[in-house]
């Protein structure tokens, strides 16, 4: 869940192109474990931009290293604040899907967000 965050946080951190602090993490949800000796990979996209936060979705995929056969292993929504110097939450450039699958994607994200919406930062 480490790595997810830290994916995650790496995505939102170079959108933002400053810190970004994790305020939400939703639906972490586990397709299989991970055995001892697999390769693991993850994989952090923007979904949603707010005023001030990103919503980013993460997978985590692991596999074989003899075989390369990969499989999904996670995925979770990650919502996380750009923030200034002393904490306070600041504006972040707004991202506009382009393609059917952002679309959808985006989509999805929000409509994830706002049912389960956290308090106000």
């Amino acid at each position: 869940m480490k790595w997810m965050d830290d994916a995650g946080l790496a995505c939102a951190t170079t959108w933002a192109r400053g810190p970004c602090r994790t305020v939400y993490t939703s639906s972490m949800r586990f397709q299989r474990t991970v055995r001892v000796g697999d390769l693991v990979e993850v994989r952090a996209r923007l979904a949603f931009t707010g005023e001030t936060h990103m919503n980013i979705t993460v997978e985590l995929v692991s596999g074989d290293l003899r075989t390369g056969q990969m499989e999904k292993t996670a995925e979770a929504l990650v919502v996380l604040v750009s923030v200034d110097q002393d904490g306070r939450p600041v504006r972040v450039d707004t991202w506009t899907p382009e393609t059917p699958g952002e679309m959808a994607l985006a989509s999805s994200a929000r409509a994830q967000f706002d049912n389960t919406r956290p308090a106000p930062i």
